[in-house]
């Protein structure tokens, strides 16, 4: 294996140079057995995968099958007959990497000679959409991918305009490194696309081409489009979980920057997102299902539009899904957990008053609060917040340690979910609600639906009872204001872990007589199955220090469902009762193991 480390950098020269000049007599039996089918074993289980050698990286092996899926295995799992080929060729890369240094110092001689700068037309597309950015963008590439760093932050105006705030802000991420976003240099067309409507709610799908990352318009509940719930600011953008900014549109006021005819953004896939179409020019075309077309000479693109998808309908190339998101992702993090969201408030201004210093200013019931906050160099941070009745809460945050970023499946993606953390102090005033109503009022979602519980105390800890540190009972939960033609009621209790959802307790087929669950009831509706697999309510357990948000969604629905217990999981219901959905709303609360 001492080969190894120079075989992750040559692996993609072999495919890309040598069938294409570098092959010669004596030499192209090698080339053409390194792209033929072969019969892969994993050796601690001796399944075998056939099909073609892609590409190696980070100690993992790319396996293209023959249906067309990419498979990544990891390079020790592989048997000892399977990693002998991979170093048997080592004698060959070290031929055809040796060819193409040449060359490529050949060819910068000879730019030198021209003075070629970076602004040079024969320079590819993908590094010239990025320059209009360079002071705030870092790009660099090798065989396969092009990599694109940036602190995640725009150079325009945020969060102004939105009026369901989530109480997120604008934080720096460390998109650098092994977590700097990618992009295939040289992507492949998938034959079996995939959508953005059914797949890929969580982690981004785009890059914009100022180093801001673009997440699906549908939000990570798999219906909310996020532009039309009012998350979203002027620019297309807001705060995830993480504090982490990204748009879920196109960003088609970059055009101000790059011009009209050049791409706004990159799809994860490799393919560009150029602005919206004209119809009368003379090279239009209608857009498939993924929001793209090919030009003239047959390269494939997506377009910006202004009703959904917004940008890339799903992906007309080849990306790798995992866990419902494109892999592998970036992380973002944020030192401060995140807080529930501001019922009616409605962002007004957001300023930078100086390097690392930034002042959001709302509006609520007639009021205005502002959150004021310095990011250190370090990424600890402190928070002054003023409500719009003059109460003011300090908070000091200091940074979690350094992580690496989502490479190979290692990590987490930056989310529009909560994320957990630690913080020093009591946490900001809930501002325009009165002292003695709990914190964990509900947001709604769609509809006027309200729902509350008594099992959640006024500052929104979840009732030790309700917890295995406790009796382990089902907590209570009301709710009022059911829309007219309701015929069942049904909900679930959920939680977001750093990699999945995680489901306590489903119960559907509620009557519609029925307005809510005193603790640990267990006569109304049907329970379905938790994530143990069990019909019954989950305590929270947590295993981790600090404190976790869970959340209890309610939905009213015109019809009953046809399901059986165990189709009726977290994932199973909210498939369930799309398109019958009147009315959902969702209460957070929090839990501290002791």
């Amino acid at each position: 294996m001492r080969y190894f480390s120079r075989f992750l950098m040559m692996t993609c020269l072999v495919l890309i140079l040598a069938p294409a000049s570098l092959s010669h007599e004596g030499d192209e039996s090698h080339v053409h057995d390194i792209a033929a089918d072969r019969t892969w074993t994993i050796s601690e289980t001796g399944d075998t995968i056939v099909g073609q050698f892609v590409s190696a990286k980070d100690g993992r092996v790319q396996i293209r099958r023959n249906d067309g899926w990419v498979r990544p295995v990891a390079l020790r799992r592989l048997s000892a007959d399977d990693q002998a080929w991979i170093e048997n060729r080592m004698n060959m890369i070290e031929q055809i990497h040796t060819t193409y240094v040449l060359t490529s110092q050949q060819a910068k001689r000879t730019a030198k000679g021209r003075n070629v700068t970076s602004s040079d037309p024969g320079l590819p597309l993908l590094q010239k959409s990025f320059e209009p950015f360079k002071s705030t963008v870092k790009t660099r590439s090798d065989a396969d991918y092009f990599f694109v760093e940036s602190n995640g932050l725009p150079d325009h105006q945020m969060m102004v305009g939105i009026t369901a705030w989530q109480q997120q802000v604008p934080m720096p991420q460390k998109y650098t490194g092994s977590n700097a976003w990618q992009i295939p240099l040289h992507p492949v067309p998938a034959k079996e696309p995939m959508s953005a409507k059914d797949n890929f709610f969580r982690g981004a799908i785009a890059i914009a081409v100022n180093g801001i990352p673009i997440f699906n318009p549908i939000k990570n509940d798999g219906r909310t489009d996020t532009l039309l719930a009012g998350e979203l600011d002027n620019w297309g953008g807001h705060c995830g979980r993480a504090d982490d900014y990204h748009y879920h549109i196109a960003p088609i006021h970059l055009q101000m920057q790059i011009g009209d005819d050049a791409p706004v953004a990159w799809a994860l896939d490799g393919y560009p997102i150029y602005g919206y179409q004209d119809e009368k020019a003379p090279d239009f075309a209608p857009l498939d299902q993924w929001n793209g077309h090919k030009d003239a000479d047959g390269n494939y693109h997506y377009h910006a539009t202004k009703k959904y998808p917004y940008l890339n309908g799903g992906f007309y190339g080849e990306v790798v899904e995992r866990d419902g998101q494109v892999d592998p992702q970036p992380r973002a993090e944020s030192p401060r957990p995140a807080l529930p969201p501001l019922q009616g408030a409605k962002i007004v201004d957001f300023e930078t008053t100086r390097p690392g210093s930034h002042v959001l200013t709302y509006e609520v019931r007639g009021g205005k609060g502002t959150v004021s906050y310095t990011v250190a160099e370090n990424g600890s941070a402190k928070f002054m917040f003023k409500t719009s009745d003059g109460e003011t809460t300090t908070e000091e945050y200091t940074a979690r340690p350094a992580r690496g970023g989502r490479q190979g499946g290692q990590g987490g993606p930056p989310r529009d979910d909560r994320p957990e953390g630690g913080r020093k102090g009591k946490g900001p005033p809930r501002d325009g609600m009165p002292k003695d109503e709990p914190k964990s009022v509900s947001r709604q979602s769609v509809g006027d639906m309200k729902l509350t519980s008594s099992s959640i105390d006024k500052d929104g800890m979840l009732n030790v009872d309700c917890t295995c540190d406790g009796k382990s009972e089902s907590p209570a939960i009301a709710w009022s204001n059911l829309p007219k033609g309701t015929k069942s009621i049904a909900f679930s209790l959920w939680h977001t872990a750093p990699d999945q959802e995680k489901s306590y307790w489903v119960v559907y087929n509620i009557p519609v007589s029925v307005n809510g669950l005193k603790q640990n009831q267990k006569d109304v509706g049907k329970v379905g199955f938790n994530d143990r697999r069990k019909a019954a309510f989950d305590p929270m357990c947590s295993r981790g220090p600090g404190v976790k948000t869970y959340h209890i969604t309610v939905l009213a629905l015109s019809e009953d469902l046809k399901l059986s217990p165990q189709q009726a999981t977290h994932k199973g219901l909210l498939e369930a009762v799309k398109g019958i959905t009147l009315a959902e709303t969702t209460l957070d609360f929090d839990y501290e193991r002791k």
